[in-house]
């Protein structure tokens, strides 16, 4: 099976969560996620398939999200204002996000890609 790994080559957990995939002899297709950031369609899919509150797609320790004001604006915005916000920007997008078949994996967590993958 092969997976989708959208990334921002300077992230540091991105590098690692990279060489923890080729280590593992896990295929993926590459895509850098400022350069082709994800559409509104494919972030709804993706985070029905994960189970995980919208939220969590955000990167709220980066400086857009924080500069944006995101943690005060966020409660008070709806789903599709959220998901038109995060694809206007890859950098507002937590990464690395690790999408297969069903199976939506965002950040690294070494232990979780473990047990997953």
């Amino acid at each position: 099976m092969s997976y989708l790994f959208l990334w921002y080559p300077k992230c540091g957990t991105c590098q690692k969560a990279k060489k923890w995939l080729n280590a593992h002899g896990v295929s993926y297709e590459a895509r850098h996620i400022v350069e082709a950031p994800p559409t509104a369609e494919e972030l709804k899919v993706w985070a029905e398939e994960s189970g995980l509150p919208l939220k969590k797609f955000f990167n709220t320790s980066g400086q857009i999200y924080k500069s944006l004001n995101l943690k005060e604006k966020l409660p008070s915005m709806s789903q599709e204002e959220q998901f038109s916000l995060l694809a206007s920007d890859g950098m507002l997008v937590k990464r690395p996000l690790l999408i297969g078949e069903k199976q939506v994996l965002v950040g690294f967590k070494e232990e979780l890609w473990e047990q997953i993958l």
